[in-house]
């Protein structure tokens, strides 16, 4: 055993299964206007409300880790924090600070690209998400990368931008684009110097696949960035304009693939003895273009004329499959996870998700760990999601979770699961506002089915999200916070998630209600849950992680 454990406790625990919920994307909002849990039909949360200890938790900004609390949490960092039961340092702060300390220019992994891109005369390309959402990159992060190869006397650096719309507004894409193309000039005034925006797409058209959903995108990110395929344009600004001209409302992760040309050639095709940066902090969205640019042996699709590069990501994006091979900032080394403690003490685990968020109930809640503790005791269940836009089948694969949990609480009993439903935070993502509603009552009348079963089986929940975003679908503006309007007059819909708080409902057996209240605290967030878990399972948790939120007032 690690230094660390979960010790027995002598206050009373729950006799069946312990139960933590993540409704994805699901915050608390005061705001009626755009909130599409309050204006769904939710009778199920709104019984439990009244039933059971009830509370808020902050699931953003210092609570899960990030640079200060003007940053959205998401279901990396969520998921992280709900896992460790304490906060990290995350992906954003983590770059942050490296950049602040000069740690990146000074890694060996830099310095062994820029003398690579030297010695061989090749180009220096930049992959990543082009926006300051801070959730998956930050524009900024890029234009450090960007300044320190010039310094480097870098002469030839080509950008494959991919376009956001999610973590940032639906349309601000052009902005983003604009502020690379000043820098781009200004390094470009000097001499010997070649550094182009080569191609893009929107994010969800192309490269940031996660979880082996849509390969293709993928592939089509290959061969835009790669082989220099797809439609020709003279700049990034004009494809945008292009797109748009052809559909006015469209999303900016919603654009197709562009190539930029000069002489009908493709500016920035990756070539043989090219160096590649992913810089993207986040992991999930860049694990397969890692595996298309490393894999020896790669059969997800066909790579045309792969070449030989040298590839490195902005951070470890896997630490179990040591992927990518080469990174410029060290992930946090989180140790002691509240699954990992379970499997020290023989407990049974049980996690489950649809592939939009599997990773997030197994390597993210791990502690960036894909592997088991404990093959014998845990159990992991996969289920597929659908390849359908979400905002035409909202209630996602919501039922088959459920299904799923209330199986394998039968076949083979666990003594703890961790689930997540998709629903909120996925077709929230769409912008489209109807079918959040119905997404979120989909939730809720699993969480009935759910709810009723682990309570007659006198186990326990507990019930929260990894961060907001169904809860806040308008942008406000002004001291009236009135919903933004496009020039039409239509309300902007935010695909963003929120600053706000997650709910926190703890379902108890009957016995068991008399037994715990709310504890008083001056903070609470995501990182409060391991240790409520662990008490309601009878154990005192280890000195190093937040306070239980409950605390026991019989003897």
């Amino acid at each position: 055993m690690g230094t660390f454990q979960l010790k027995e406790s002598t206050h009373p625990k729950v006799e069946g299964p312990l139960v933590v919920v993540i409704m994805d994307g699901v915050g608390v909002s005061p705001r009626h206007e755009g909130n599409a849990l309050v204006q769904a039909q939710t009778p199920t949360l709104k019984r439990l409300q009244e039933q059971h200890c009830t509370t808020i938790l902050q699931a953003h900004g210092h609570a899960v880790g990030m640079p200060s609390n003007k940053d959205m949490g998401n279901s990396e960092v969520g998921h992280n924090t709900l896992g460790a039961g304490r906060v990290f340092d995350q992906g954003a702060k983590l770059v942050e600070e490296a950049i602040k300390s000069g740690q990146i220019s000074q890694a060996p992994v830099w310095k062994e690209i820029m003398g690579h891109c030297r010695q061989h005369g090749t180009p220096l390309h930049l992959i990543g998400l082009l926006s300051d959402g801070n959730v998956h990159s930050h524009i900024e992060h890029l234009f450090y990368l960007l300044k320190e190869a010039n310094k480097e006397n870098i002469e030839e650096v080509y950008i494959h931008i991919l376009l956001d719309g999610r973590d940032v507004a639906p349309q601000s894409a052009h902005e983003f684009i604009q502020n690379t193309e000043d820098v781009l000039a200004q390094i470009n005034k000097q001499a010997k110097r070649r550094y182009k925006i080569a191609s893009g797409g929107g994010r969800m058209k192309i490269t940031m696949d996660r979880y082996g959903a849509n390969w293709k995108m993928v592939e089509d990110g290959w061969k835009t960035h790669v082989c220099g395929e797809g439609q020709h344009f003279s700049s990034a600004l004009d494809a945008l304009s292009h797109f748009r001209q052809q559909e006015p409302n469209i999303c900016d992760q919603d654009i197709p693939a562009f190539i930029i040309s000069e002489d009908e050639k493709a500016v920035g095709p990756i070539h043989d003895g090219a160096a590649v940066i992913g810089f993207n902090f986040r992991g999930d969205r860049m694990l397969e273009l890692c595996q298309a640019f490393e894999a020896e042996h790669f059969e997800s699709f066909k790579r045309t004329n792969p070449p030989q590069v040298l590839f490195a990501g902005m951070t470890l994006y896997d630490g179990d499959t040591h992927t990518p091979g080469k990174y410029l900032v060290s992930p946090p080394e989180i140790e002691s996870t509240f699954g990992e403690l379970l499997a020290e003490r023989g407990r049974r685990q049980f996690a489950c998700s649809e592939t939009q968020k599997y990773g997030h109930v197994t390597y993210f809640w791990n502690g960036n760990r894909s592997a088991k503790f404990s093959p014998k005791l845990e159990s992991y269940q996969e289920i597929p999601s659908l390849n359908s836009p979400f905002d035409e089948h909202p209630e996602m694969r919501a039922a088959q979770i459920t299904e799923h949990i209330l199986r394998e609480s039968q076949k083979q009993p666990f003594d703890f699961a961790r689930i997540n439903y998709a629903n909120g935070d996925m077709v929230g993502h769409t912008g489209n506002f109807e079918a959040t509603i119905k997404a979120v009552e989909a939730l809720d009348h699993n969480l009935h089915v759910l709810v009723e079963n682990i309570l007659a089986q006198q186990g326990a929940l507990i019930i929260t999200a990894d961060h907001g975003n169904a809860e806040e679908m308008y942008h406000f503006d002004g001291p009236e916070f009135s919903p933004r309007k496009n020039a039409l007059g239509q309300i902007v819909p935010k695909t963003s998630h929120s600053l706000n708080p997650v709910p926190c409902l703890i379902c108890l057996p009957q016995k068991l209600r008399s037994t715990f209240k709310l504890k008083h605290l001056e903070h609470r967030g995501l990182a409060n849950i391991a240790s409520t878990a662990a008490m309601l399972m009878g154990y005192t948790p280890p000195e190093i992680y937040e306070p239980s939120l409950l605390e026991c007032i019989s003897a």
